[in-house]
C-alpha cells in the first residue's frame, strides 16, 4: 500500500510530518504485524511491562452546555439521560478521595469538571487548591475543564499541576458531526495555551461515533504531528449512553481498539498511550492485547467520570496475570 513503509522503517524516531496516506496504511498493516511492530516500539523507549495506574474523578458533574453528542454530561441532553447535575465537590472531599486512590495504587489523580471553559473565581480557586493537595500526596494531578486562557494555564502551572486532558475527539473533518458548541481551532488554542505553560499535554480521541478508517487516521496523524507529541494519549472507545445522539451506536469492534492503541505507540513512541473509555466492555484478552500493542496506562477505580469502569481488584488481577507491573512511583508521562 502507497505510503506504508516510511513510517514502519521509522518507527522509533520523534517525527512531527506524518502524511494521513501513512497512517491509514499503519492502521490497515495486518493485525500481528501492527502489534509486533508497536511492541518493538515500546520495548525501545518504556520500561517493558510497567503500567500506570490512574484514577479519575468527575468534580462537577452535568449541565455542560456543550453538545457533544456523545457526553450524559450534556445540558442539551440532560432530559433523555436523566443525568442530576451535581454541584462543584469542596476541596478536602476530593483530596479525600485522591488519598483513597493512591492507597489502591494510583500515581495519577485525574479530575474532570462539566464546564465550557474555565471562569476566574472561587471554583477555579478552588481546583488550584485541588491540584495544590494532590501534588503534596507526591501523586501526578491532571484536569481536565473545558477551554482556559493562558493566564488561567499560568495559574495551574504555578499550582504544579502536572497535565491538562482537553481531547480532540475525531478528525478535523468529522468534528462538526459530533460537536458544534466549539469548534476544533478552540481545542487546538487551547491546547497551546497549556504547551506554552509548561504543563504536560493529555490529549486523545474516540472512535466508535460513526466516522471512517481516514477520520481515525486524520486524528492519529493530527496527534502526531503536534510538536512536541502530547506526554498522554488517551485512546477511548465509545460507551453509547442512553440519552445521548449516539446511544443507538454499535459496540466498537475490540480490534479496532488495539489498531488505534498500536498506531499510537508507533506514531507517538515515547507517549503514554492510556487505554481509557470503553475498556469495561473489552474482554481479558482483549486488554491483554492492547498492551501488547502499547498501552502502558489505564483509569483505575469503578466509574470514569459518570460511566462504568472495570474493578480494581480484576484489574489487579489482570495485570499480574499478565506478567506486567504496576508503576510504583511517579514518572514523566
Amino acid at each position: 500500500m502507497e505510503g506504508s513503509c516510511e513510517p514502519l522503517r521509522e518507527a522509533s524516531a520523534l517525527r512531527h510530518d506524518y502524511r494521513s496516506d501513512e497512517v491509514v496504511a499503519l492502521l490497515g498493516l495486518p493485525l500481528l504485524d501492527l502489534v509486533d511492530r508497536a511492541r518493538a516500539v515500546h520495548r525501545r523507549h518504556h520500561a517493558d511491562g510497567e503500567v500506570q495506574l490512574a484514577s479519575l474523578l468527575s468534580i462537577k458533574t452535568g449541565s455542560c452546555p456543550e453538545d457533544c453528542k456523545y457526553c450524559p454530561q450534556s445540558a442539551h441532553y440532560s432530559k433523555e439521560t436523566g443525568l442530576v447535575r451535581e454541584s462543584l465537590l469542596d476541596v478536602e472531599t476530593v483530596l479525600a478521595k485522591a488519598r483513597i486512590a493512591k492507597d489502591a495504587g494510583a500515581t495519577r489523580f485525574c479530575m474532570g469538571a462539566a464546564w465550557r471553559q474555565v471562569k476566574d473565581g472561587e471554583p477555579f480557586d478552588n481546583v488550584l487548591a485541588m491540584v495544590r493537595g494532590v501534588r503534596d500526596l507526591d501523586m501526578e494531578a491532571c484536569v481536565t475543564l473545558g477551554m482556559l486562557t493562558e493566564a488561567q494555564a499560568d495559574r495551574l502551572a504555578e499550582a504544579g499541576l502536572t497535565a491538562y486532558n482537553h481531547n480532540l475527539d475525531t478528525s478535523p473533518e468529522f468534528y462538526g458531526e459530533i460537536i458544534t458548541t466549539r469548534t476544533y481551532q478552540d481545542r487546538l488554542d487551547t491546547l497551546d495555551h497549556v504547551r506554552g505553560a509548561g504543563i504536560q499535554v493529555c490529549c486523545g480521541g474516540i472512535i466508535g461515533m460513526g466516522e471512517t478508517v481516514e477520520d481515525r487516521a486524520r486524528l492519529l496523524q493530527t496527534l502526531a504531528n503536534l510538536k512536541p507529541h502530547p506526554e498522554s494519549v488517551p485512546i477511548n472507545a465509545l460507551v453509547a449512553v442512553r440519552g445521548t445522539p449516539l446511544e443507538d451506536r454499535p459496540p466498537v469492534n475490540p480490534l479496532d481498539l488495539v489498531r488505534m492503541v498500536a498506531t499510537a505507540r508507533i506514531l507517538m513512541p515515547v507517549s503514554r498511550v492510556r487505554l481509557s473509555a470503553g475498556r469495561h466492555a473489552l474482554s481479558r484478552e482483549a486488554q491483554i492485547l492492547c498492551f501488547m500493542a502499547g498501552a502502558n496506562s489505564i483509569f483505575y477505580g469503578d466509574k470514569l467520570l459518570t460511566t462504568e469502569n472495570n474493578d480494581t481488584s480484576d484489574d489487579l488481577a489482570l495485570i499480574e496475570e499478565a506478567g506486567l507491573r504496576v508503576q510504583s512511583s511517579l514518572a514523566s508521562s
